[in-house]
């Protein structure tokens, strides 16, 4: 893997856990973020360190864009607005967080004369509410239903475009949902939040029947040193793979792990009913599943389903709450 790596949002969830292992590997690291939702304590350990440089900034704005990618050879690019939900409140979050910053950050990959390899953190709404299941990369048309998704596959294309017309190579993966520590928002984090609210009662948004597939950050960061390696050993200009867990797991069958693991016992489930056909909120999709087929072929596998992922995770981040 290159030397020289800057992860933009890399002092989220995801973000932190990859500067962990680039740092391990000997890499020397940048850091762009803007603190909006993290912590600076998931990079703290790092920040005395020669090989790293944390900075404090907004991506939007082209001069600090400029900054941090002027002496990259690599660039994973997870700095977004993660709250799907958000978009339904407030769309231009979306617009602004995730397809302005990547426009921003695209040009200032394509104004250095180092930078031109790209891997973008996409996701797995860019699917929206797809027809064949598990779902694979080929699949058409992609048809999101939510804000968030809409942005994230316009990210995509933006980094196309830059591909071909100016040679910024890019490998794009789109995760499934994934869980474990440090993480601030999704399922496991907020049911774990209103279980110690009410260890009696747990609100479950939607109608119950909420399936998808669940992937541990130790699984997420390993499948992405995994295939930037083949991708940097490749000739291709665009690159995409899903990455994901084998199977799926429902939502009632998530708050029974989590009461599981917080040790509670005789918990009511309440169903909101949720919305539009029994979502979780308006952009929810229901059904979720990740083939990944090609990114076993390139020869890695997930270490975890995803109810071992959920477990795990649920496990980490209530060792965190006690700590």
């Amino acid at each position: 893997m290159s030397q020289k790596v800057l992860v933009t949002g890399g002092a989220g969830f995801i973000g932190s856990h990859l500067v962990d292992a680039l740092m391990n590997n000997g890499c020397k690291v940048v850091v762009l973020d803007n603190m909006s939702y993290e912590n600076v304590n998931n990079v703290r350990r790092w920040l005395k360190d020669e090989r790293f440089k944390f900075v404090k900034g907004d991506l939007k704005e082209a001069a600090v864009a400029r900054k941090v990618a002027e002496n990259a050879e690599l660039v994973f690019h997870l700095a977004a607005n993660p709250e799907v939900r958000v978009g339904e409140i407030n769309p231009s979050v979306h617009f602004d967080e995730n397809l302005a910053a990547t426009f921003s950050l695209l040009e200032a990959m394509r104004r250095s004369k180092l930078t031109k390899t790209l891997v973008f953190a996409s996701t797995s709404t860019v699917y929206g509410e797809a027809s064949v299941i598990p779902t694979p990369e080929d699949y058409a048309p992609l048809v999101p239903i939510s804000l968030y998704g809409a942005s994230k596959l316009g990210c995509e294309a933006l980094a196309c475009s830059y591909a071909y017309t100016f040679g910024i190579r890019t490998l794009i993966v789109r995760l499934a949902n994934v869980v474990g520590s440090r993480s601030r928002h999704g399922v496991v984090v907020d049911f774990i939040r209103k279980l110690q609210t009410n260890p009696s009662r747990l609100e479950i948004l939607g109608d119950g029947t909420q399936t998808k597939s669940y992937l541990h950050i130790d699984d997420c960061v390993g499948a992405l040193g995994h295939l930037v390696d083949c991708f940097l050993k490749s000739r291709s200009k665009v690159d995409v793979y899903n990455v994901g867990a084998f199977d799926q797991v429902g939502v009632t069958r998530i708050a029974e792990v989590v009461v599981e693991e917080m040790g509670l016992e005789n918990v009511e489930f309440v169903f909101t009913g949720g919305v539009d056909g029994g979502r979780g909120w308006l952009g929810d999709v229901k059904v979720m599943h990740l083939s990944i087929r090609k990114l076993l072929d390139s020869g890695w596998k997930p270490r975890y389903n995803s109810e071992q992922a959920v477990r795990l995770a649920a496990k980490s981040l209530l060792k965190e709450i006690r700590c």
